[in-house]
């Protein structure tokens, strides 16, 4: 019976395991992600686009944030009141959100009612309330929360750290723009702004739910036919500065921000990444345990907490990590992330350090595939890498059959992470 029950889950997880589909339409394939999955009579449907995010924002930092704020006010037709009535009523949900490459309208309901959340989807796409009511509202609206974040040292540190990595590209603006930028946002830059990245040319479809593919591409198709073909521009790479800096910035403040970062030397379809997650995870990642806590707080008392992460994009890699302190153990929390980072490189991990990673990264695994959206998210994110779509397991294999010796030879060849930064706010 144990054995069945077994063989049952593993066959409803293939069953429900997402794929690749493509719609044929003005002479694209616009891939499709898909995943049917008839438990509960839901549907979730994204439409991503490519070289869209805050990396396109141009001479104007938070442009894409702004104009996804726009799209969030509703159709001009309908007005953003009356639009957002409409779809309470039905219980529909239709948002708009950036990512660092990407521009994602996000739209879900219940299934009976997908047919009305695709009609309004079309609308919004078709018709935006491109109005100077919405700019006004939605510039309020930003002006406001950018003027909170002016006391928000965390947010302030990372910034700066960005600003400090890739001084003179577009990664080091601020995804929200500033101040000076957001008042600048005419309705002409966010109509150019969407003219030119929402089209078919740089979509990617991830839906799914209680429907079916052949249904559902069809109902498509008839979207996609009618936006702007457009074109895919290549997505630049930036890399971090080669020169190590520091930057402190005086703030009235009852603690120290420090937040670092380095180069990180990796590209988003490397097969050694999983070496990365299993060293980062080591590193500073994994909270309790890891060399960075133990060392900055178990040990001195340094900080509450204390983190390290590597960031592995098409745009740009780096790790970056932080942590607060009292403003009299600033200059020892900063030496001691220093040496605790050359410490790491130079004699790498244990075999118990090693032992334990591995029992979380795969004891954890069930979590992270629990949902829908979640084994969406991973079949996208593995597509959009130029990765296999069972990039995930292949990994998970890797990295619990990952050496001591394979693992430390790693670590020790990526010297570049000993080249820190650091964005500091302090009293």
């Amino acid at each position: 019976m144990q054995k069945f029950l077994i063989i049952f889950l593993l066959i409803g997880q293939v069953l429900m395991a997402a794929k690749i589909e493509y719609i044929e339409v003005n002479d694209l394939k616009v891939p499709v992600i898909f995943e049917e999955d008839n438990r509960l009579p839901l549907v979730n449907m994204q439409f991503v686009f490519q070289n869209a995010g805050n990396i396109a924002d141009g001479e104007k930092p938070g442009l894409a944030k702004f104009s996804a704020a726009m799209m969030g006010e509703g159709t001009k037709t309908l007005g953003s009141s009356a639009f957002a009535e409409a779809l309470e009523a039905k219980a529909i949900h239709i948002s708009a959100s950036t990512g660092r490459e990407t521009f994602v309208i996000e739209a879900s309901s219940i299934k009976e009612e997908f047919d009305e959340t695709l009609k309004y989807f079309d609308m919004l796409l078709s018709d935006p309330n491109l109005s100077m009511d919405a700019l006004k509202k939605v510039k309020s609206v930003k002006l406001g929360s950018l003027a909170r974040k002016q006391n928000d040292f965390d947010y302030v540190a990372a910034n700066e750290l960005k600003s400090i990595m890739f001084e003179n590209t577009p990664l080091a603006n601020p995804a929200s723009g500033t101040l000076e930028s957001v008042e600048s946002i005419e309705l002409k830059d966010v109509k150019n702004f969407l003219t030119q990245h929402l089209v078919s040319n740089r979509l990617i479809v991830v839906v799914g739910g209680d429907i079916s593919l052949d249904d559902t591409k069809k109902k498509l198709k008839n979207i996609i036919y009618k936006m702007p073909k457009g074109k895919m521009q290549k997505l630049k790479t930036y890399e971090v500065t080669k020169e190590v800096s520091e930057k402190v910035l005086k703030k009235e403040t009852e603690q120290a921000y420090v937040y670092f970062g380095s180069p990180y030397d990796m590209d988003v379809s490397d097969e050694d990444y999983y070496k990365a997650r299993v060293a980062t995870f080591i590193l500073g990642t994994g909270g309790f345990g890891s060399r960075m806590m133990e060392e900055i707080r178990v040990k001195r008392g340094l900080a509450y907490s204390a983190y390290v992460r590597v960031n592995v994009n098409k745009s740009g890699s780096y790790m970056s990590g932080y942590l607060q302190t009292k403003i009299e153990s600033m200059e020892e929390a900063k030496t001691t992330v220093k040496e605790v980072i050359n410490e790491f490189v130079k004699n790498g991990v244990t075999q118990d350090e090693l032992e334990q990673t591995k029992k979380f990264l795969l004891g954890s695994e069930p979590l992270r595939v629990e949902t829908m959206s979640q084994r969406l998210s991973r079949t996208f994110q593995n597509y959009y890498r130029g990765l296999p779509l069972n990039n995930s397991e292949v990994e998970l294999q890797k990295i619990k059959n990952i050496t001591l010796d394979e693992l430390n030879e790693y670590i020790k060849a990526h010297r570049e992470i000993l080249n820190l930064s650091f964005a500091i706010v302090t009293r």
